[in-house]
Order: C-alpha cells, then sequence, then structure tokens
C-alpha cells in the first residue's frame, strides 16, 4: 500500500538536516580489458548522495574473497560505511566481464549466481530499514527469487513516509512483467530512460505514445508521486499529480557517461526530501548528473563549487 505524500508546505525541513538514504541493490566489480572498475548503481547513488551531505549506506552482498575484500576497501575509501555488505562464503563477488568489439562498442555480460544473487534478510537489514528516510532500488538484484524476496521483505519494513525510489535499470534479460509492476506498485518515484519508457510501459499494459502522455499513464497507473524520464544529453521530463517539467540538460564535454544516471537520481532524492518544486529538482538532477558525465569514472572526487551549486540550485524554467 502506498504512503501518505508527506510533501506538504507545512513540514519544512532544516537546511542542515541529514536524511539516511539507502542504495539497495548489486556492488561488483566491472572487469575492463585493462583494469577492473568497482561498479553497482546503488553504490553509485549512495556515493553521491553522500557528497550532497546525507547520510549515505549501501546495502549489498559481497563474497568472502580477494575481489570482496577489494570491494569493502573501495566502499570504504568512498566515504560510506561497510557495515550493511553482507559477505557470503559460498558465492563469489559479484563480476561484469566487458569486453570491445572491432567497432569499440562495449560488450557486457553479467556473471549469475554471485554474492549479491542471494541476498539475506537479516535483523541488521530490518534495523536499517526501519531507519531509512529513504531507499532506492531497481530490476537487477532481483533477478534472482532469493534476493528479489529480500528486496520486498526490506520495502515492507520501512516506516510510514519513507520515498521508495524505484532506479529501473533493465539490464540484458533481468527483468520481466512481474518485477516491474510489483516494484512500481511499491514504489513512490519511479526512474527510466527514454529507451526504457515504452519497453516498460509496453509490458505494463500502458498505451505507448507520445513522452509525457506515456508518463503520465504509468504515473496514474501506479500511483506514483513523480516519474522521471532522462534523455542522455537532451535533459529530462519530470511528471508528478500536479504538474510537470522539462529540462533541456547542460552542454559539457563528456569523459564517459558511467554513473551519470546515479548521480541524477541522488540530487533528485536529495531535493525531493526538501520539498524542492519540480523546476529546482530538474536543474540539480541535471547539473549533478552532467558533471559526472564530464569526469572519467562514476565517483570522481567531489568538486566543492559544483555541490554548492547543487545545495543552491532554484528554478530556472528550462534555461541550460
Amino acid at each position: 500500500m502506498k504512503s501518505a505524500d508527506h510533501r506538504t508546505p507545512h513540514s519544512p525541513v532544516p537546511a542542515n538536516h541529514r536524511y539516511t538514504i539507502v542504495g539497495l541493490g548489486e556492488v561488483l566489480w566491472d572487469m575492463l580489458p585493462k583494469c577492473k572498475q568497482l561498479g553497482g548503481a546503488p553504490a553509485n547513488f549512495a556515493y553521491m548522495t553522500g557528497l550532497l551531505g546525507d547520510r549515505a549506506i549501501v546495502a549489498s552482498r559481497i563474497g568472502k574473497d580477494r575481489l570482496g575484500n577489494a570491494a569493502a576497501r573501495r566502499v570504504a575509501r568512498l566515504g560510506l560505511p561497510t557495515a550493511h555488505l553482507q559477505v557470503d562464503a559460498g558465492h563469489p563477488t559479484g563480476t561484469v566481464n566487458v569486453s570491445v568489439d572491432s567497432q569499440g562498442q562495449p560488450r557486457f555480460e553479467i556473471i549469475e549466481g554471485v554474492a549479491w544473487d542471494f541476498f539475506d534478510w537479516t535483523p541488521q537489514w530490518q534495523a536499517l530499514a526501519a531507519e531509512a528516510d529513504a531507499v532506492c532500488f531497481g530490476t537487477l538484484a532481483q533477478r534472482s527469487a532469493q534476493s528479489r524476496k529480500t528486496i520486498v521483505s526490506f520495502l515492507e519494513a520501512v516506516r510510514p513516509g519513507t520515498l521508495r525510489i524505484f532506479d529501473v535499470n533493465l539490464r540484458q534479460a533481468f527483468y520481466g512483467k512481474e518485477i516491474l509492476a510489483e516494484s512500481a506498485g511499491r514504489s513512490d518515484i519511479m526512474k527510466l530512460n527514454e529507451e526504457e519508457l515504452p519497453r516498460v510501459a509496453e509490458l505494463l499494459g500502458v498505451a505507448v505514445g507520445e513522452r509525457s502522455a506515456t508518463a503520465r499513464a504509468l504515473l496514474k497507473k501506479y500511483r506514483l508521486k513523480l516519474l522521471c524520464v532522462t534523455c542522455g544529453g537532451q535533459g529530462s521530463l519530470l511528471v508528478a499529480p500536479d504538474g510537470m517539467d522539462t529540462h533541456p540538460g547542460y552542454r559539457v564535454t563528456v569523459a564517459d557517461t558511467v554513473g551519470s544516471g546515479d548521480a541524477f537520481t541522488a540530487a533528485l532524492v536529495h531535493k525531493y526530501l526538501r520539498h524542492a518544486p519540480l523546476e529546482a529538482m530538474n536543474v540539480a538532477a541535471n547539473r549533478l548528473g552532467s558533471w559526472v558525465a564530464s569526469q572519467v569514472g562514476a565517483t570522481p572526487p567531489a568538486d566543492p563549487a559544483v555541490i554548492l551549486g547543487i545545495h543552491n540550485a532554484q528554478e530556472e524554467g528550462t534555461a541550460a
């Protein structure tokens, strides 16, 4: 059941208030031809959430192996606590084999049967759910029955009013109608990109048409508080029950786009929790996402000027 909307003009939030925000899902290593990089949307999201000043936590599962130890060290170096990284003695740390074809296009093989396919519903995670102000989850970590069951238990254990963000992230064949429908039904915010929008709408029985109409139909069907469609370098669309806002994005020199969507989500959630209007949410989210796209990797060192700009982001309409 959906919780009551807590965004009212009568509940101001102090500017320095720190929310507890959880990135729930996969932590893995991208095994590139020449190196490895820590990946997984929940860790990227949590890192950016921490840069913005909230209490950020990544909840995942790693193997009791060399890659797991390295992942825990990397998470700690990013300034995130490791207490909610479960350790699995029977399954390896998650990896993605990344190869490059003759045209220079990357190909990804997300290895199955890894630690994050076996989340346990523990008293520690139950306590974390009870104190979370927001939790962000996706489709990929629900590919196995056990982790999916645990994610559902986590979402059901949060307090009334806790913000639940469904960041769709369709990967390979690790999704389906049932997972999409149940996840949307348990969410307050749903975020997907412009390529995913028609695929998700079709699977969920929503007529595919003009972008804003399709988004509004999904919003209405699942009684969402906010639906976000990202459009790469062309900005984003935010749709709420009482309004809509578009932003054309910011022009930057792209280093790589890895993690830019997770940064977008982090800024969006940061502003939503502070009752910002749609325009300000869109400005902040596009600013942080475009900054990450201009940097190498998903977790670049903090730029104080960028972070200050996110905090000061106000309505700018569609001026970029």
